[in-house]
């Protein structure tokens, strides 16, 4: 009996069938081959020997059913035939029944291998078709693909190379035109070269004749009057220094005690200041006061609007800095703007005026760079326009009464409360209160400086209307008439530290001689009369014994490109100076 095991057996008459899925034809064929020489050499001595399995040639099963190269080969058809069945194979003699009906089985594989055959061979030429179909249109994505790369690197480079001819173009263009330029130039300036030149060596042909025909004639003038001259002029000044000085002394002296009692008489004598002072004081004030009352009928009778104009004022005083070239240009300006046809002198005059007074009282005191460059555009301005002057003093005065000079004595007879008798000597409300004495000392420090800075200015070719000997006339009434207290001291300190450099240049033993006084009087009685005057007395014998008169003030020497030292010696130390123009702009001169 055959048995073949299965994992589902069926049963064939005396034979079990275990069909395995993974199994092909060639295994099948090598179990019937094993099968068949298992039966041969049982049989060899039996008289029922079967025939072996005899494989047709015209079929060759060994190549039905295989499978693409990369597929695993599968399990071999396992048929196995016990010897105790073959024996009872044999006794019962159905061999030859049992291989006819292996034989007609293996017939029936074998028409299914067939077509399972033909079915494989047909779905594998369909796949060989579909992979030529498919490579075939690979092919000719990539063939388009690459024909688009091509098309896209040839705009490309096409691009790239019209760009960089462009560049090449305007390169050689800007080149060319380079080139043309700088030789333009370079003709330019060796025309300009040889007109300099040319100009150069008439000028000094013209400056050596002049040379000499003025040292000629300068030459018989020294040789007669140079000593005598010499002479005479030193002995000259010293006499008329001397003079001013004993006759602005005597004048004070003489009639302060008079004129005080004849001013202020309602109030008890409590105004201290000379006569002169007191009427040029009134005026000026009556002179600006006329001038406000003509300004304001103008105002009242135009339709004009003149606010522009005054920041315009405003703006071009705030912009003076120490600079040679800002003072020309801002001085220069400023005429302009005065002598403008579109708004009334008189109005510009008393904005100019008033924008001066403002800009500087509410300035930090230490601001000497500006206050000595803003002395130089007053002086200028002033030669131009002859009534800003007394426009500017008599904002001085109504601003700090110490340029004047003058002070108010307190008295409760005449002031009702003492905030009273602050604001008669100049001290402001600030929303709703007094200012602190701090602050007005600061005021009257800002305003001193610049008061000092004005009359100290010295300018070529322009006359300053209130110069050196207003500024020694004012040192001298101050000193004879005005108390010392802590207000009288920071004026008389502001006012020397601004203008005492150019007083001891002028007035020499004299002013030395005022600082001395003020060393043994002055400070004294201020010791005594203010014992928390301590700072200000300080700061005065220090400019006194440190003889700071000696020095250039901060900002006394202008800056610019012209300025070729920053100090001279004594005999040749002067300060920058400027002169009036034929065509009336401001021009430098040392």
């Amino acid at each position: 009996m055959i048995n073949l095991e299965v994992r589902c057996p069926k049963n064939v008459t005396v034979i079990s069938i275990d069909p395995n899925p993974s199994w092909n034809f060639n295994n099948l064929m090598s179990e019937l081959s094993s099968l068949e020489s298992k039966l041969y050499n049982n049989g060899t001595d039996s008289s029922l020997n079967p025939k072996p399995f005899i494989k047709s040639p015209a079929r060759d099963f060994r190549k039905i059913g295989r499978r693409e190269n990369n597929v695993e080969k599968s399990k071999a058809f396992v048929m196995r035939i016990d010897d105790v069945e073959m024996n009872e194979f044999d006794d019962d003699g159905t061999e030859a029944g049992s291989l006819e009906e292996i034989r007609n089985q293996l017939a029936a594989l074998e028409t299914q291998l067939v077509a399972e055959k033909e079915k494989s061979t047909s779905a594998l030429v369909q796949v060989e078709k579909n992979i030529d179909v498919r490579r075939q249109m690979d092919r000719k994505l990539d063939l388009h693909y690459q024909r688009k790369i091509a098309e896209a690197l040839d705009d490309h480079l096409t691009a790239i190379q019209r760009d960089h001819e462009h560049r090449s173009q305007l390169e050689e263009r800007k080149i060319r035109d380079d080139a043309a330029v700088e030789e333009a130039k370079r003709k330019e300036k060796a025309l300009q070269e040889e007109k300099l030149r040319q100009q150069k060596a008439k000028e000094d042909q013209e400056a050596r004749l002049e040379a000499a025909k003025r040292a000629e004639e300068e030459r018989k003038a020294a040789q007669e009057a140079e000593k005598l001259a010499k002479e005479a002029a030193d002995k000259l000044k010293e006499e008329n220094s001397r003079k001013d000085y004993v006759n602005a002394q005597k004048a004070a002296s003489t009639t302060s005690a008079a004129n005080v009692s004849k001013e202020m008489k309602s109030s008890g004598n409590l105004v201290r200041a000379a006569v002169n002072a007191l009427k040029l004081e009134e005026r000026r004030l009556q002179i600006y006061k006329e001038l406000n009352d003509r300004n304001q009928l103008i105002i009242s009778g135009s339709h004009a609007n003149f606010v522009p104009k005054e920041r315009d004022i405003k703006r071009t005083i705030r912009q003076i800095t120490g600079t040679i070239d800002n003072v020309r240009s801002k001085a220069n300006k400023l005429v302009e703007i005065l002598n403008d046809p579109v708004c009334p002198q008189s109005v510009a005059v008393a904005m100019f005026a008033k924008e001066v007074i403002s800009i500087f009282e509410t300035t930090s005191p230490k601001f000497n760079s500006s206050a000595f460059a803003c002395g130089h555009v007053i002086v200028y301005v002033s030669s131009q326009v002859p009534a800003v002057m007394d426009c500017l003093l008599a904002e001085f005065h109504k601003a700090c009464i110490y340029t004047v000079p003058k002070h108010k004595m307190y008295s409760k007879a005449a002031f009702e409360t003492e905030e009273s008798y602050y604001k008669a000597i100049g001290y402001r409300e600030e929303n709703g209160k007094t200012e602190t004495t701090d602050s007005y000392l600061d005021r009257i420090e800002s305003l001193m400086k610049l008061y000092g800075a004005l009359v100290q200015t010295v300018t070529q070719g322009v006359q300053n209307k209130h110069g050196l000997e207003e500024g020694w006339a004012w040192l001298a009434r101050f000193l004879n008439v005005l108390p010392p207290n802590r207000y009288t001291a920071v004026a008389l300190e502001a006012f020397l530290e601004m203008a005492g450099f150019a007083l001891h240049r002028k007035y020499k033993s004299q002013f030395i001689k005022v600082l001395n006084s003020i060393s043994r009087e002055f400070v004294p009685k201020l010791r005594a009369r203010d014992p928390n005057a301590g700072s200000k007395i300080s700061r005065i014998q220090e400019y006194i014994e440190s003889q700071k008169f000696l020095q250039e003030p901060t900002g006394w020497r202008l800056q610019g490109a012209l300025l070729l030292h920053t100090s001279v010696p004594e005999a040749d130390r002067r300060q920058e100076q400027y002169h009036h123009a034929p065509n009336r702009h401001f021009t430098y001169h040392r």
